[in-house]
């Protein structure tokens, strides 16, 4: 058996409060320990989204009860709660800020650029800030960071630009780090002659939806080709049901918690990723930017060897799809210790809900 550490996913939608239907704390960290991932970092764009005490509360309060993994909840930024001096109890409870650049709704719409001022003035610097930035809104979220000398941590980059960006920025001293998900890594945008990024037609157009859209093979290319510039590897895990996603308006996203590794592991056997660089980008790095504690007596046991396909049928995530539907990989989770608990041994969840610890309120 492989052992890894309990690995760390700083970007997953676990739905609630507002959709569970789609995703719930028990569902989506019962996932996230099936794939080998023992501390989820969740997103604020709920419903309602979490960006003050009594919204924060309900996160924390529905993940207490329900989580089986070890979790921390985000807060947004919105138009009106850019003064952190004056809620200076609520940063340090939180995973860090989320700052949607491009579009959104509601209380966490950030309409110009003087919205964004506040925030990066008055949050802790100690905390990461997180921005969902695409192409030229990226370019200002990195010029913010070296305007207002703070670490900014961008969500999910998918183009070539991107990442060439981001790799001028870090080498003039810019406070910039950033995360790529598998489906930037192993999809590209459909074609005539490939209707889906398998090519096999499998699921219609509204199951290729996601923000950031996929992009071309030159983009795909770029990023492999530049992983040393990239800090993490992050699911994005974005659940809708099948449903929604084949409706005549289907939301962006896709699941990913019980993916991301064997398509990482399978890519090492490839040899196009090391096993260092995967350890560096899912465990090292994360802990680093996120400022995470140690999870003492974690970790994960996977048979590299196994050779099996992807199938929704066999997940957790109350979704029930995933865009990599019967693909084949190598390397499968068959164990994971959890604070010296076994949570997940050969497809079943050992833990309760409510094992799963808020990293940002318990000490170990």
């Amino acid at each position: 058996m492989l052992k890894l550490p309990g690995l760390i996913d700083p970007h997953v939608h676990l739905r609630e409060p507002g959709a569970t239907h789609k995703e719930d704390y028990d569902s989506g960290t019962s996932a996230a320990l099936a794939g080998g991932i023992t501390l989820v970092l969740s997103m604020p764009n709920t419903r309602p989204p979490i960006f003050d005490a009594e919204t924060l509360d309900l996160a924390l309060n529905a993940a207490k009860q329900k989580a089986r993994c070890d979790y921390a909840q985000f807060l947004g930024a919105g138009p009106n709660n850019g003064d952190w001096n004056k809620n200076r109890d609520l940063p340090p409870r939180a995973a860090g800020l989320k700052m949607y650049l491009d579009s959104t709704f509601g209380e966490l719409r950030l309409d110009d650029m003087t919205l964004w001022m506040p925030h990066f003035q008055t949050f802790p610097k100690n905390m990461p800030v997180v921005a969902h930035s695409e192409s030229r809104s990226m370019a200002s979220a990195i010029l913010f960071a070296a305007i207002y000398d703070r670490p900014v941590h961008i969500a999910h980059i998918s183009l070539k630009e991107e990442v060439l960006l981001i790799k001028a920025a870090k080498e003039r001293g810019i406070k910039v780090t950033c995360e790529v998900c598998p489906h930037h890594l192993f999809l590209t945008a459909p074609s005539p002659l490939h209707p889906s990024p398998s090519g096999r037609g499998d699921g219609g157009e509204g199951r290729l939806e996601v923000r950031p859209r996929l992009a071309t093979q030159e983009d795909v290319d770029s990023l492999w080709k530049n992983l040393d510039v990239i800090d993490c590897f992050a699911t994005d895990h974005a659940p809708h049901t099948v449903e929604e996603k084949d409706a005549d308006n289907p939301p962006p996203g896709f699941p990913g918690l019980e993916t991301i590794l064997p398509l990482l592991l399978t890519a090492v056997s490839e040899k196009r990723l090391t096993l260092d660089t995967l350890i560096e980008k899912m465990y090292t790095n994360p802990k680093r930017i996120f400022n995470l504690p140690d999870q003492p007596e974690t970790w994960v046991e996977v048979d590299e060897d196994a050779i099996y396909e992807i199938k929704a049928a066999d997940q957790f995530t109350r979704c029930g799809w995933t865009p990599f539907e019967g693909w084949k990989v190598k390397g499968k989770v068959r164990k994971v210790i959890l604070r010296g608990q076994t949570a997940f041994e050969d497809g079943r969840i050992l833990v309760p809900v409510g094992y799963g610890r808020d990293i940002r309120q318990e000490k170990s």
